[in-house]
């Protein structure tokens, strides 16, 4: 599947595929042609697929920046900052950029999913009047139902399996599909409830810190969870009403943190768009993304609650 040229505007279909053909047929000549146009090539996708494509690409394969989704973007609240603005933010000016990136795997986590989805939404405004083209494969053969339903709603075009033609997406409407992500999380098991205001930041978060290594936390992990609590913290003081409050618990294999307060979180990327040098605050929910395994944010009239998971070991 070959995308058009569309100048400088940003381009970002869907790629519907059942087999390993159809997924090598739907990316390699978009790979390709993008590479013999002279543009920067990157291909963001879990390991198994990232196989497929550089045994398919041979010698190709080495003039393009290839990453393991599953690494790069476990959290997909990092991956319009770490993957894909970090890629297209590198590239010199006025030079269209090419990307595979896929976000949406069979066994990503309920947890997770809304978050996906969110990201797929948000990529739109990121991305708007930009020379990049995304290309975000999905697996029709194994996603359900819902999941394909979605990328319809996040993805202006759809390409159909086995099929080269892209077909105008007649429900696309991504900030609906943010907004129908921005759900009230699930009830927090019994945790200790920590109120802080700015007096109570350190003492706070050594209380976090202590509960994540009484629960498994240990070395980096440890440290990202003191960083996690004193960046929501400061910002609960600083743009939620001036307090909020704490909980640490552990669910299965992870250590998971929430930070409620009254603030409403009224800009839809904050923490997905890169530090801008020289320009100081900005970064806090950014740091909180780029250090989570995953970060799920709830806000309405009444607050915003963030809540993040660390894996333990």
């Amino acid at each position: 599947m070959h995308a058009p040229d569309r100048g400088d505007t940003f381009d970002h279909p869907a790629l519907f595929y059942r087999t390993a053909e159809e997924y090598l047929a739907g990316t390699v000549p978009f790979v390709r042609a993008g590479l013999a146009a002279g543009e920067p090539v990157a291909v963001a996708v879990p390991a198994e697929n990232l196989r497929l494509l550089r045994a398919a690409l041979g010698d190709d394969a080495r003039a393009v920046r290839c990453l393991d989704m599953r690494e790069a973007g476990r959290n997909p609240g990092r991956i319009i900052p770490g993957v894909l603005r970090a890629f297209a933010d590198a590239q010199p000016a006025g030079r269209r950029v090419r990307i595979v990136g896929e976000p949406v795997w069979p066994d990503r986590t309920a947890a997770e999913y809304p978050a996906c989805v969110q990201h797929e939404a948000l990529i739109n405004e990121a991305f708007r009047d930009r020379a990049v083209t995304i290309l975000c494969p999905y697996d029709a053969g194994r996603l359900s139902h819902r999941a394909l339903s979605d990328a319809c709603t996040t993805h202006p075009a759809v390409v159909l399996p086995g099929t080269p033609a892209r077909h105008v997406s007649l429900a696309y409407a991504p900030r609906t599909a943010a907004a129908r992500c921005n759900l009230p999380l699930p009830p927090v098991p019994h945790a200790a409830c920590h109120r802080f205001d700015a007096d109570r930041l350190t003492d706070v978060r050594h209380l976090a810190t202590d509960e994540g290594a009484r629960l498994g936390l240990t070395g980096t992990r440890l440290q990202d969870l003191g960083l996690i609590i004193a960046e929501l913290t400061a910002n609960s003081v600083v743009h939620g009403g001036g307090s909020g409050t704490l909980r640490v618990w552990a669910e299965g294999a992870a250590v998971l943190c929430e930070v409620r307060d009254g603030g409403r979180l009224t800009d839809p990327l904050a923490g997905r768009r890169p530090a801008v040098p020289d320009r100081p605050g900005g970064r806090g929910l950014l740091l909180v993304n780029m250090v989570a395994d995953l970060v799920r944010v709830h806000t309405g009239p009444h607050g915003t609650t963030v809540r993040c998971r660390l894996a333990v070991g």
